[in-house]
């Protein structure tokens, strides 16, 4: 069994990012949330709190769907990224 941790084995992911996020997040709604489940769901913490408001990063995202089932459509706008773009596995 490895010993790497998760920081580690996320590191081994390979990512063509693009320009353009998958995810919008429909700030009205979360302004209105107080679970916040997507700053807990999230496995690459794409999502921070900041000023009370939620930001979200796309760079870093697995596109696991963790978010889009917690927070479900009415908060979230969630694609997968476009042509090649998004995360690779074949790494880690």
């Amino acid at each position: 069994m490895s010993t790497m941790t998760m920081e580690q084995r996320l590191a081994l992911n390979k990512y063509e990012v693009d320009t353009e996020a998958h995810i919008r997040l429909k700030q009205d709604v979360c302004l209105q949330c107080e679970a916040r489940s997507c700053l807990y769901v999230c496995p690459a913490e794409c999502f921070k709190e900041r000023e009370g408001k939620i930001s979200f990063s796309h760079e870093g995202c697995l596109e696991c769907g963790s978010c889009h089932i917690s927070c479900g459509p009415e908060a979230i706008e969630w694609s997968y990224p476009r042509g090649h773009f998004g995360v690779s596995y074949e790494y880690g």
